[in-house]
């Protein structure tokens, strides 16, 4: 008995925060002029749960139909004459009353748990019209299709794929290139969408972390064509060096989802890197005069960009399988090396995939080798695109991050 008394009171529960939402939107409404409000959808949500109940009590199942589809049709005709009133065309309202007649019965009959996350999903939902609202008139077509195509090669194209190595040599898995792929699209898809939700950010450093979520390589070759541009060097050094350490952590963290075993060696080391970034940052920007670089990214949820991280995945984890099998595990380190200095996220992913062959000792270092030569590498491409005093300040800055990711292996390792 005070099992059901528990569950009619999520019942209720459920209907009351939903309720207090809706109420909340039109609380400069006259009392009465509106189908429902805190006390309607509260009620709502504990006649879901007592029709359920007597449906479970009856052995009739039908009978919770029967009171869904009358409750609909009752609140339904006191909202269209409203609506008529109002000159309203939303169903938000109506279809919000469905679901927490709907979970007020589930809390009943079904899960409680499950009950009380749909309901406060359902709220949650209600409650950021304005953010969504915001978020529709910033999409554009191009992103709304880049999102439908991120959903279709997820939910679609990955399941067909062979899960198993094919080739007699080389032994690449279609299935595991498709999932790294389309995870790190969807990394870069997503610190995308938080810049255009949020809309450009004013200053160098907002803009360049914003941006490194997409692509730190893409933000230093940013930085240092508008250095040559006339940009002040300290300031754009500053910004690079952020979006460095921004990479670092974007790194741990793809390695924490995929490969959670190793990040207690490997944590100590990039995070040392990191802060190491993070503090040249901090001195370059103090010391540097106050100014902007526009370091927003482009949408990188594209065909081609697909398909080159695929082919550059399949070549990195293809001559990995062939230096391995000549030169043994240790040759990991070139072919980290090598990847790592054009792409850190295809050198990363290579080197967790020989996890089980490798051991744990050796993919950490491999995984530290590939960071270490993007770093390298994005140096190279300011000293390329860049002027030399950028170059300067952000390869002094990587001198010491390497120095001090140095230190805190040699730290780990023999102390």
């Amino acid at each position: 008995m005070n099992s059901e008394i528990a569950k009619l009171a999520l019942a209720l529960s459920i209907g009351l925060l939903v309720g207090l939402e809706r109420g909340w939107q039109e609380r400069d409404s006259p009392e009465g002029s509106r189908t429902g409000g805190i006390r309607t959808f509260g009620i709502s949500g504990l006649l879901g749960g007592i029709v359920a109940t007597l449906a479970a009590a009856s052995s009739y199942p039908a009978f919770l139909a029967y009171g869904f589809i009358t409750f609909g049709a009752i609140f339904t005709l006191f909202k269209l004459r409203e609506a008529w009133d109002d000159d309203d065309y939303s169903a938000t309202s109506v279809i919000a009353a469905l679901c927490v007649f709907g979970l007020g019965a589930l809390a009943m009959v079904g899960d409680p748990i499950v009950a009380a996350a749909g309901g406060t999903a359902l709220a949650a939902t209600l409650a950021s019209r304005d953010v969504l609202h915001a978020f529709l008139r910033r999409l554009t077509w191009v992103e709304l299709r880049s999102a439908l195509m991120l959903a279709v090669m997820t939910a679609v194209i990955l399941p067909l794929l062979p899960n198993r190595d094919m080739g007699s040599f080389l032994k690449v898995n279609p299935f595991e290139v498709w999932v790294f792929t389309v995870l790190t699209a969807t990394i870069s898809f997503s610190g995308y969408i938080a810049v255009r939700l949020f809309g450009k950010r004013k200053g160098t450093l907002i803009s360049a972390a914003a941006g490194a979520l997409v692509s730190s390589t893409a933000i230093t070759l940013m930085l240092a064509r508008s250095c040559r541009e006339g940009r002040e060097e300290r300031g754009a050094a500053g910004a690079a060096c952020l979006a460095a350490a921004i990479s670092i952590l974007r790194v741990t963290g793809l390695v924490l989802v995929l490969r959670a075993e190793i990040l207690p060696s490997l944590a100590p080391v990039a995070l040392t890197g990191a802060m190491a970034f993070a503090c040249m940052a901090a001195y370059y920007t103090t010391s540097a005069p106050p100014g902007t670089v526009d370091a927003s990214a482009h949408n990188p949820f594209e065909i081609r960009s697909l398909v080159l991280f695929a082919a550059i995945y399949v070549c990195a984890v293809s001559a990995s399988a062939v230096l391995i099998a000549y030169f043994g595990s240790s040759a990991i380190f070139l072919s980290s090396a090598l990847s790592g200095a054009f792409d850190v996220d295809v050198a990363v992913l290579t080197a967790l995939r020989g996890l089980d062959v490798a051991g744990v000792d050796i993919v950490t270092r491999a995984v530290l080798v590939a960071m270490g030569a993007n770093a390298v590498g994005r140096v190279a491409l300011a000293a390329s695109a860049g002027s030399k005093r950028f170059t300067f300040h952000f390869g002094i800055a990587t001198a010491l991050a390497i120095v001090g990711a140095s230190a805190a292996f040699a730290a780990e390792t023999y102390f």
